[in-house]
C-alpha cells in the first residue's frame, strides 16, 4: 500500500475530491460485504471502519471482508484503543480536541501504544473536532464532552489550528453520526482559510448537494455514511 497521507495531502494540493465511506461494524455483518461494496458511490475513494461503541471481536472481521473484496485503502477510524486491528491499512490516530475529557486527549492514544509499537499500520495523527448537528451523537454521550456550538466559528478555527500546531496531519470536522445539519460552510471555510492540512469533513451528509457544499468549502475527504445518499 501506498502512502495514504501523501496521497491525501497530494489530493488537497491539487484539488482532487477525496469520498470516504464509513462503515460502522456494529451496524455491519461481514456477510453482506458484497452487497455493501456495490452499493457505495463508484467514486468512492476511501473506506472508513469504525464506531463509538464496537463489540470485542466485530471489528476485525469487518476489515478483513472489505480488503478481500475492495481494493479501497481501509482506514481504522477507531471509537477506542482496542478497536485496533493490523488487517486495515491505516488508522486515524484521533484527539478530540473539541473536548476537554483527557482519557480522549491522551489516555486513549497512550494505551494504543502496545500495539502501534510494533505495527505496521500507516498511522496519521488526526486533529478530531466534533461540532453540534442538532442532535447528541454517539462521540458526545461515549466521551462524555460536548460538541462545539457551529455558530462559534472562531473557537472552532482556533482548535483545528492549535491540533495543526501540535502535530496534526489532517483535521476532521465531524457532525456525528446522524446528525441533523452537516458542519456548515462557513466553518469549513474558516478552517481551510487558517490551516494548511487536508480537512475532512463528515456528519449528516446526505445527499449531493451538501457534498459538493463541503468540497467548495475547502474539504479534500468528505465522509458519508452507509446508508446511501438520498436523492437531490
Amino acid at each position: 500500500m501506498s502512502n495514504l497521507l501523501a496521497a491525501i495531502v497530494k489530493a488537497k494540493q491539487s484539488g482532487k475530491r477525496l469520498l470516504a465511506v464509513l462503515v460502522d461494524p456494529d451496524k455491519f455483518e461481514a456477510s453482506n460485504t458484497t452487497h455493501f461494496l456495490q452499493r457505495i458511490p463508484d467514486n468512492s475513494t476511501h473506506i472508513l471502519v469504525g464506531g463509538s461503541m464496537v463489540p470485542d471481536g466485530k471489528m476485525e472481521p469487518v476489515v478483513l471482508a472489505l480488503k478481500k473484496l475492495s481494493r479501497l485503502p481501509v482506514l481504522l477510524f477507531p471509537g477506542s484503543y482496542n478497536q485496533l486491528t493490523e488487517a486495515a491499512d491505516g488508522l486515524l490516530f484521533l484527539n478530540l480536541l473539541s473536548g476537554r475529557n483527557p482519557e480522549y486527549l491522551v489516555g486513549q492514544q497512550v494505551q494504543a501504544i502496545p500495539f502501534l509499537r510494533n505495527s505496521n499500520l500507516q498511522v496519521i495523527p488526526t486533529a478530531y473536532v466534533l461540532i453540534d448537528g442538532g442532535n447528541q451523537s454517539a462521540v458526545a454521550r461515549v466521551t462524555q464532552t460536548m460538541p462545539m456550538d457551529p455558530t462559534a466559528v472562531g473557537a472552532i478555527v482556533d482548535t483545528a489550528k492549535a491540533g495543526e500546531l501540535m502535530g496534526a496531519k489532517m483535521v476532521y470536522l465531524e457532525a456525528g453520526s446522524g446528525a441533523l445539519t452537516p458542519v456548515p460552510r462557513e466553518v469549513i471555510e474558516a478552517v481551510a482559510y487558517d490551516v494548511k492540512i487536508p480537512i475532512i469533513v463528515g456528519g449528516g451528509i446526505r445527499n449531493e448537494q451538501q457534498k459538493e457544499t463541503a468540497y467548495a468549502a475547502g474539504a479534500t475527504m468528505v465522509v458519508v455514511g452507509t446508508a446511501l445518499e438520498e436523492p437531490t
